[in-house]
């Protein structure tokens, strides 16, 4: 395939609002609204005002804290309460391991951590200052919030760390206008209102779950119900006493779609809800295809990352765009770029997504030389998240540049849309496609497995056949690796450099190829 060039860039035609720095304008003590639940613990707006008010003048001189981020009521209340102190907050995954937990604390050098009564806290943050999150408001002193200027809009709020799976993790610093602009930009979006109540069960220590799981509902003045941890049986509870929005990642989904047949309850909860909303990796077809004929709603799905928050989605008022993320957010602009930086041309052309707008954060702490490296001379984050967009605008992701892109027999080749046609084949259970070294080819596409029934796995020349007959035959795979599971992060994405790390060994037992 030749080379060609053509800019592709594609924005939102809304004008571009300037953020407030006010985060949380419903946060006022005559509020009785709910605002958070966990189980049957809960705050309203008026309770919530209090127990953060009472907590700011502790936090007032410090320059930076640390939140341990367990998926609990004081987590939620911790965030809030470091944003109205003006205070840039680090979330630390509590399972993080204790090489990198050291990382990030000489990295982020909080002045003090914030966790809740009953939290076990590792030797790494012995040395530093605890102040313990209070969220009983019949408990905490009844006076006055500490008055505190309002941070301007390009001031820190998040210091969140990147997964680190090309060296040390880098702590991506997120201005106020960032979280602001993002939340705002998928009010329109997703028509999120004040009336909406969101269910979900994610983890507190990224993005998703808490930015835009926990400060979304608080910035629209609605609620959000969080299941502590995920179960199909707390989906069914939370949506069908008056949830309106759902989010989850894919293997949450999965887990859905695997139980619909047998639970109505389960199909009624979910057809009732307005929006139910995938991230932090891609949807299956097959899975998106099943919850829509159970149920009659279609998953939407978004694009971001820690660098960006979010970046595109599909439209509440818009079509299903099952296969893409939607079009860009208000306020984004986004194209795509060939490897020599030069914009894609052809309509149907595989690129690099490069963005800009006001969702961006500001830096890589302490790290200027990885900051400089993100950014293109005239201010585009280069992602590495490979993708093409339709003649609509809406962004299908083919995988991420370092490990998803694909170069066989002179094609560019996304591993995603493989993926989509593998799990489509009725003996697949888990599918993940990745490229190696091939002398003949310049790389070899190659399906790591997991069946559906072990005892019976599907043969390589099938699942070739089924991928060269849905796509095209230079898509094909020409080795499939059969795997128990795929090895997977927290979010449920799948970790291709595990895989590719295990490539030598897994030519052996369990691998059929050519």
């Amino acid at each position: 395939m030749g080379s060609t060039t053509r800019r592709r860039r594609t924005s939102g035609d809304h004008s571009v609002s300037e953020p407030t720095p006010d985060l949380f304008p419903a946060l006022r003590p005559d509020h009785d609204r709910p605002a958070l639940a966990f189980g049957d613990r809960t705050l309203t707006y008026g309770q919530l005002a209090r127990v953060a008010g009472a907590l700011t003048g502790e936090l007032r001189s410090a320059r930076r804290v640390a939140l341990w981020a367990t998926p609990t009521l004081e987590t939620a209340v911790g965030v809030v309460v470091a944003l109205e102190a003006g205070v840039p907050v680090v979330p630390l995954n509590p399972k993080i391991g204790a090489g990198e937990l050291r990382h990030v604390r000489t990295d982020s050098a909080p002045d003090l951590v914030l966790a809740a009564q009953d939290d076990r806290l590792p030797p790494a943050l012995d040395e530093l200052p605890r102040v313990t999150i209070r969220t009983d408001p019949d408990r905490v002193p009844s006076r006055a919030p500490v008055p505190v200027e309002r941070p301007a809009a390009d001031a820190p709020a998040f210091v969140v760390y990147t997964s680190g799976t090309t060296g040390p993790p880098k702590g991506a610093v997120l201005p106020r206008r960032a979280v602001s602009s993002t939340l705002d930009a998928l009010e329109d979006a997703w028509q999120w209102t004040a009336d909406d109540v969101l269910v979900h069960g994610l983890p507190l220590f990224h993005v998703h779950g808490l930015i835009l799981g926990i400060l979304g509902p608080l910035r629209r003045g609605g609620s959000v119900r969080h299941l502590g941890r995920f179960s199909t049986e707390g989906v069914t509870r939370e949506l069908a006493s008056g949830g309106t929005m759902l989010f989850g990642v894919p293997t949450m989904y999965h887990r859905i779609a695997e139980s619909l047949a047998g639970d109505p309850g389960l199909a009624k909860a979910l057809a009732g809800a307005r929006l139910l909303v995938s991230g932090s990796a891609a949807l299956p077809v097959h899975d998106h295809e099943r919850i829509a004929a159970a149920t009659g709603r279609r998953v939407i799905e978004r694009y971001g990352m820690t660098e960006t928050l979010m970046n595109t989605s599909v439209r509440a008022d818009g079509p299903p765009g099952t296969g893409t993320v939607g079009v860009p957010l208000r306020g984004v602009e986004l194209r795509l770029v060939e490897e020599s930086g030069e914009p894609v041309t052809d309509p149907d052309g595989i690129g690099e997504i490069e963005v800009r707008g006001p969702n961006l954060f500001t830096e890589y702490l302490n790290r200027p030389d990885a900051t400089a490296a993100a950014f293109t001379a005239d201010g585009w984050f280069r992602t590495g998240d490979m993708a093409v967009v339709d003649a609509d605008g809406a962004v299908r992701i083919v995988g991420r540049k370092a490990t998803d892109l694909i170069k066989s027999g002179g094609y560019k080749i996304g591993a995603g849309e493989i993926e989509n046609a593998l799990l489509d084949h009725p003996d697949v259970r888990e599918a993940a496609v990745t490229g190696e070294p091939d002398a003949d080819l310049g790389e070899r596409i190659v399906a790591w497995i997991v069946p559906a029934d072990p005892a019976d796995p599907p043969s390589h020349t099938r699942l070739a056949d089924h991928v060269a007959a849905q796509l095209a035959p230079h898509k094909r795979p020409r080795e499939v690796r059969l795997l128990d599971a795929l090895p997977r992060n927290d979010m449920g994405k799948i970790m291709k450099r595990r895989l590719t790390d295990r490539a030598a060994a897994a030519t052996g037992d369990g691998t059929a190829h050519d």
